[in-house]
């Protein structure tokens, strides 16, 4: 059992590297998310410190994993609930959030930072998109327009336009797409009813 555990530990290190590569952050930018030292965070990285539970909470979240991905902790219970991420080829990780049959499904996207001169690959499929930016910048080609979206912005348009993500050279971006069959779309506010005038 201590073996066990010795090996999972240690394998904590190199994970936590990847998890900020891909990030492409640097250990003073982590550190200033996670309130950890960079000198810490190295040891941590290197295998020359383990980490504690006041660490890994901090760490999880700023890498948007939890504290059983970070560790890589096995499977246990329904699947449906344990959701993975998804490494992608181009360094982008996708985090499910939802997987049920039918119905909205989301997903939460980690794009490194981009080439702004990259020429996008606009791709259409049936449904319909929603998207929100959680953290860095954004940019969405839809058809003819190139847009640029900041955190606490959103965008909402129907997957059978050509469309495309990235990020920019500004850096990484973080944000979550709720996808849709055809015809269904996120209720994203109410319109207020017109006050009566009297």
């Amino acid at each position: 059992m201590d073996e066990d555990l010795d090996r999972t530990l240690d394998a904590v290190g190199p994970r936590l590297k990847q998890l900020r590569l891909r990030r492409n952050i640097t250990l003073t930018d982590l550190a200033e998310e996670t309130g950890i030292s960079a000198s810490t965070l190295s040891r941590l990285e290197a295998g020359l410190r383990r980490p504690t539970l006041e660490q890994m909470l901090p760490l999880a979240r700023a890498h948007g994993v939890t504290i059983d991905e970070l560790v890589d902790a096995p499977l246990t219970g329904d699947p449906r609930i344990n959701l993975r991420p998804i490494a992608a080829g181009d360094g982008a990780t996708i985090l499910p959030l939802t997987r049920r049959p039918g119905g909205i499904q989301a997903y939460k996207f980690v794009l490194p930072a981009g080439d702004d001169e990259r020429v996008p690959d606009l791709r259409t499929h049936e449904g319909y998109d929603w998207v929100y930016v959680l953290n860095g910048t954004l940019r969405l080609v839809l058809g003819d327009e190139d847009l640029i979206l900041r955190p606490g912005e959103a965008a909402e348009f129907d997957t059978r336009t050509p469309h495309w993500f990235g990020a920019t050279s500004s850096g990484p971006v973080e944000f979550l797409s709720l996808v849709g069959r055809q015809g269904e779309r996120a209720h994203v506010r109410a319109t207020p009813k017109p006050e009566a005038r009297g």
